[in-house]
């Protein structure tokens, strides 16, 4: 049904990224750091996909929005660094509370420091453009894989969408939980709304890689993978396990202490690992 090619999987990847980086900037609560970081990331793998897919199988709409998922997240990179000084709202109403009572309680006064009067912060709708043109290039890129017929291309065109929510989503959620090492203070409303949306994106991506021809098919011996059908309960196992630990990763975020948001991060590393299970090895079964 897709074909599973290294440039599709990077620009999907990176699509995923960027858009929930967009989902978690926008509170601006979260330091400008890690939009660099992920801003960064996200753009390299752009460019990777853009040139392995020159090289291996070139498309052009796709090719053509990696060109602009660079471009985007570049310019958008720019324009935080470049309004550092202004820093983030939230973040900076946190440091200013604390320095007030740490002088009211001491009477040592470290005010945080000084923003650059007039100066205006980062505007988080950038970070919507890199995905926005991300979505065209995957949605191109199921089109010229996923086969005759209309219905078929809209099962691919949905799968593949489906499956850069789910991967964006559990990638940003474990890189935000490293975060926390850096801003200590950060609430954390910003990661548990990011697990919950992997949790919601599990739904639909299980579902569409059942939809036939599906997973179904590899366990009834329709579709041969090669293994005698291992690959299909390794496919099953690998969702299952996605979802137990995201409900195991909210349960840890409930706790108080400071060592369950590490805890959460942990348990978001294995996640990562059976999320891609659960979407490349199905897309490679189903091609």
């Amino acid at each position: 049904m897709i074909e599973l090619d290294a440039a599709s999987v990077l620009l999907q990847w990176a699509t995923g990224g960027l858009l929930f980086l967009w989902v978690t900037t926008r509170r601006r609560m979260v330091g400008l750091g890690y939009g660099w970081l992920l801003r960064a990331t996200y753009g390299l793998m752009a460019l990777g996909a853009l040139l392995v897919g020159r090289r291996f199988g070139p498309l052009l709409v796709r090719d053509l929005a990696a060109v602009g998922v660079v471009i985007a997240s570049g310019v958008a990179l720019a324009q935080s660094v470049r309004r550092k000084e202004a820093g983030v709202r939230h973040q900076r109403a946190l440091a200013e509370a604390r320095s007030a009572r740490v002088a009211a309680q001491s009477g040592i006064d470290r005010s945080a420091k000084a923003k650059v009067v007039g100066g205006s912060e980062f505007d988080p709708r950038l970070d919507l453009i890199a995905p926005v043109i991300g979505f065209v290039g995957v949605v191109a890129a199921a089109v010229d894989a996923g086969g005759s017929g209309v219905a078929v291309s809209l099962l691919a065109i949905a799968r593949l969408v489906a499956g850069t929510v789910f991967l964006g989503a559990v990638s940003d959620a474990m890189l935000l939980g490293h975060w926390y090492l850096v801003q200590p203070g950060l609430s954390r409303e910003p990661i548990s709304e990011l697990v919950r949306w992997t949790g919601m994106s599990w739904f639909p991506e299980v579902a569409l890689l059942m939809v036939p021809t599906g997973m179904i098919s590899v366990w009834t011996g329709t579709i041969d993978d090669g293994w005698g059908g291992m690959l299909g309960w390794f496919w099953a196992a690998s969702a299952v396990t996605t979802i137990v630990l995201v409900f195991v990763t909210v349960a840890a975020l409930r706790e108080q202490a400071y060592s369950a948001v590490m805890a959460a991060t942990g348990l978001l590393y294995l996640a990562i690992l059976t999320a891609f299970g659960t979407d490349l090895v199905a897309r490679a079964l189903l091609t």
